[in-house]
């Protein structure tokens, strides 16, 4: 490639550094395959139909576990794993029964920084949200509550919005 030329990416590929060799490689976005070689066709998704992407708002309560264990609302978290369960079954009955939204509950109570919004992450597209998110996420219907998720995280509830 000579100096002062564009290189142009395909769709869903990304063009990232190697930490450890310092070289560019490129990663396939849907199937998380890498290559040095720039590629010369776009990535297709993997996944047949579905959308590639979605938008979702979530109600997230961390635990001990955690990977980040304080939220805006409390600087450290001791609950266990089994409680932050049992908190998020309890949101998940009053948002059934329609005593609540899952907005509503999240600009309350939720550990992730997305409260403010009432839990809306707007929308993602595959590769960008942990494994157990993102397919809990894509396999929801809009409109449609997710059973509760683990992730590094802690723990959600994710609905579809869109």
């Amino acid at each position: 490639m000579s100096e002062g030329s564009e290189e142009v990416i395909p769709p869903g590929w990304e063009k990232r550094l190697s930490r450890s060799t310092g070289m560019h490689y490129f990663l396939n976005i849907y199937t998380k395959q890498s290559q040095w070689d720039l590629p010369t066709s776009p990535a297709e998704p993997t996944h047949g139909s579905g959308p590639t992407q979605v938008q979702c708002s979530h109600l997230l309560v961390k635990h001990n576990k955690s990977r980040r264990p304080s939220s805006w609302r409390e600087e450290n978290i001791t609950r266990s794993k089994d409680e932050a369960r049992e908190i998020l079954n309890e949101y998940r009955k009053k948002i059934e029964s329609g005593e609540a939204t899952l907005q509503e509950l999240a600009q309350k109570y939720s550990d992730c920084s997305s409260a403010k919004r009432g839990g809306d992450l707007g929308m993602f597209e595959r590769g960008t949200m942990q494994k157990p998110f993102e397919e809990a996420a894509f396999n929801l219907k809009v409109g449609q509550l997710s059973k509760i998720v683990d992730t590094d995280s802690g723990l959600h509830l994710i609905l579809r919005t869109q």
